[in-house]
């Protein structure tokens, strides 16, 4: 309980009453510290279960098919508005990669609702707020946050932002400067070198999960694109929208009509990506990119399960307890702990539902010792595959899960951001809590039948970035190496 202060910092409720209640207060403790005081052993205490039960949004479409999820907390005068819009880079010209990004970027600076840019980030900075725009490979955010008395005309700008983007042409050669610049400067880190070639090896260097810019597919476009790109692609019927923080419902939503009500219905592109051909899924592939660097920088995988799999969840748990989960994993305890071949090593299954997902293993490494890494990667996947793992290793791995499972529902933000990704994705509202009672009853069968079905040591394939002349010979031992070549352009 919270200590209450009155005036002239005195107890409040104090007096003699007071002070005969901490005498007797005082008593007690010493006449317990005489005697033994026991409070168990902590190995053997039960504990009730934790009943946690989150907040529930409420979700409103609009006429026009936009979705709202409206979640009130007080505690704070701010607002937050996030929006996720159905585009992505997947929807780029194949000539024309890099548009999506672009557009999102200049939607963002370039001005719009009738305001310039400049126009723009003067009112948000005159009331602090913050608006940020961005199209990634499977979809479009946007979010606002603004002080509760600024919210209706951080809505108007925001709406403005989003629906009539001005696309100011020095805004635009500005950003395509910026992306010229950064594809010149891609080849500078072998951390992102690796990453994007193990991609293309996976993907295929065309398909929307891999293909990436290049100086040519930039300077191609122009203003008009963007224009067109957006036109094309972002529709309220296309669009959740989340609104946390203290507001009033029913003013929330008369604001949220008067700035999106009037817009217009639009044909909403369908999220549709080709998976990868069974030929190529297993198919090994060795390959390496040349640079002077001080470490091999590895990636070792395949392309894996999508997340409503009904091994999903076993297989989760067999990465975690392979190598996901850092100090307790078995890649970190023999490769790092036990043999100090790397400091950074582990394994990461990705997946999402609108392609392949992706599962790997990375870690840097001397060249010396990249040949005996990558055999350790191999041993401890076959080792999965062939005994069940432990009691123990369970346990720990389905802990973490169930733990973890509350930080989904964290704050209000983070309950309504989590059910905007479920519905964009197509999944139930209470696909987390189905997959945390899987998580409960999983065996270590279901772990061992899991990675002998998904994890293939016979369809790796491995990237490395390093340098010296050994380094094609330390991966001759997994397959024909042929080396990658690197634009010079990026």
């Amino acid at each position: 309980m919270r200590t209450m202060r009155g005036k002239g910092g005195g107890v409040r409720g104090g007096g003699i009453a007071g002070l005969v209640g901490v005498a007797m207060l005082l008593a007690s403790v010493t006449t317990v510290c005489a005697g033994e005081l026991s409070l168990g052993d902590p190995r053997t205490m039960v504990f009730k279960p934790v009943e946690f039960s989150p907040p529930e949004p409420e979700r409103v479409v609009l006429d026009n098919g936009m979705v709202l999820y409206l979640l009130e907390d007080h505690e704070l005068p701010l607002v937050s508005i996030t929006a996720t819009m159905r585009t992505g880079s997947w929807l780029d010209p194949i000539d024309k990669i890099g548009l999506a990004g672009m557009t999102g970027a200049v939607m963002r600076t370039g001005g719009g609702g009738g305001l310039s840019a400049e126009q723009v980030d003067a009112e948000l900075e005159q009331f602090a707020a913050n608006v940020s725009i961005g199209i990634g490979r499977q979809s479009g955010s946007a979010s606002l946050d603004v002080l509760s008395k600024d919210v209706k005309r951080g809505l108007e700008i925001f709406a403005g932002l989003i629906r009539t983007p001005a696309f100011d042409p020095a805004r635009v050669e500005l950003v395509k400067l910026q992306a010229i610049e950064g594809i010149r400067r891609r080849q500078d880190n072998p951390g992102s070198i690796v990453g994007r070639e193990f991609a293309k090896m996976l993907y295929g260097a065309a398909h929307p999960s891999a293909r990436e810019s290049s100086l040519d597919s930039v300077t191609r476009i122009t203003r008009d694109d963007l224009v067109t790109f957006h036109h094309n692609t972002i529709h309220p019927n296309g669009m959740i929208l989340g609104v946390t923080g203290d507001f009033k419902r029913d003013e929330m939503v008369a604001s949220l009509r008067t700035v999106f009500g009037n817009w217009k219905k639009g044909t909403v592109p369908e999220l549709r990506i080709v998976d990868v051909p069974e030929a190529e899924l297993s198919r090994p592939v060795v390959r390496f990119v040349g640079k002077e660097t001080s470490q091999t920088h590895l990636r070792v995988g395949h392309l894996s399960i999508k997340e409503n799999d009904p091994d999903y969840v076993a297989l989760a748990i067999a990465n975690d307890i392979l190598g996901g989960s850092s100090f307790r994993s078995r890649l970190f305890n023999d490769v790092r702990t036990k043999r100090g071949l790397a400091y950074s090593v582990g394994s990461r299954l990705n997946t999402g539902m609108h392609d392949q997902g992706v599962w790997l293993m990375r870690a840097e490494t001397k060249l010396t010792s990249t040949q005996e890494v990558i055999e350790r990667f191999v041993a401890n996947i076959e080792r999965i595959r062939a005994e069940p793992v432990t009691d123990a290793e369970l346990a720990e791995a389905k802990e973490a899960y169930v733990n973890s499972f509350v930080f989904s529902f964290a704050s209000p933000s983070a309950i309504v951001s989590r059910l905007i990704e479920l519905e964009y994705d197509g999944l139930p509202k209470d696909f987390l809590q189905q997959l945390r009672a899987k998580v409960v009853r999983l065996t270590k069968e279901d772990v061992l039948a899991a990675a002998k079905k998904h994890l293939r040591p016979d369809r790796l394939k491995i990237v490395a970035v390093g340098s010296g002349e050994a380094l094609p010979k330390a991966l001759s031992t997994f397959g024909e190496v042929k080396e990658i070549a690197l634009s010079p352009e990026g």
